[in-house]
């Protein structure tokens, strides 16, 4: 019967994050796809790059919202559910299966999914995400911190169920790290392009 629960949580969890919210809002609003812009993802930073930021914050809210109410559903069932939906939730919609598995980077829908775990410990992130963006410019930077600090942010604020948040929030940091794969490799290099500034040559989203 636990694997069975586990199963229902996974599949809806992963169903719940794989809409591409990004995409359909781009398209109702006649732009097109916005796989054919940017970096071709489907996140926040490319649906901003249409020019469109009432498009881009309703892409934040709705991306965000998916993974909080994966993780809020399956909560009553028990937190060990509600860390399942929101992992496959971060997964569908990094690979969703209608888009190849070609998805965006997990930033918003894993905020969302911390918040439905436990809202200190997406409050803590979404602030040091925040501070880092405000002091540095740099959006990728700003939220492989936020993600990084986040299983610290669960072991301290997290209550009795510190634990398995805390897991949840190394695997969708893990998981966020991998899709900014080339964006630390930028990074390094001193070649990211700062928020606010026009990236040059081809430019690739953070989100």
């Amino acid at each position: 019967m636990l694997t069975t629960y586990a199963i229902i949580a996974a599949v809806t969890g992963y169903l719940f994050g794989s809409v591409p919210f990004g995409l359909l809002l781009t398209r109702a609003a006649g732009l097109g796809d916005v796989r054919a812009i940017g970096s071709g993802n489907i996140g926040t930073t490319n649906v901003l790059r249409t020019g469109r930021k009432g498009l881009a914050a309703a892409t934040l809210l709705l991306d965000a919202g998916k993974g909080a109410v994966a993780a809020l559903i399956f909560d009553r069932w028990g937190i060990e559910y509600a860390v399942v939906a929101g992992i496959a939730a971060v997964l569908g919609h990094c690979f969703p299966v209608w888009l190849g598995f070609r998805g965006g980077k997990g930033v918003a829908t894993g905020l969302g999914v911390l918040f439905g775990l436990a809202w200190p410990v997406g409050l803590a992130a979404c602030a040091v995400g925040l501070a880092m963006a405000f002091a540095l410019r740099y959006s990728s930077l700003a939220a492989l911190t936020a993600f990084a600090l986040s299983p610290v942010a669960a072991l301290i604020l997290a209550g009795h169920d510190r634990l398995p948040i805390a897991l949840a929030a190394g695997l969708i940091a893990a998981l966020v790290f991998l899709r900014h794969g080339e964006n630390i490799r930028r990074l390094r290099r001193g070649e990211e392009t700062r928020i606010g500034a026009k990236p040059a040559g081809s430019p690739s989203a953070n989100r």
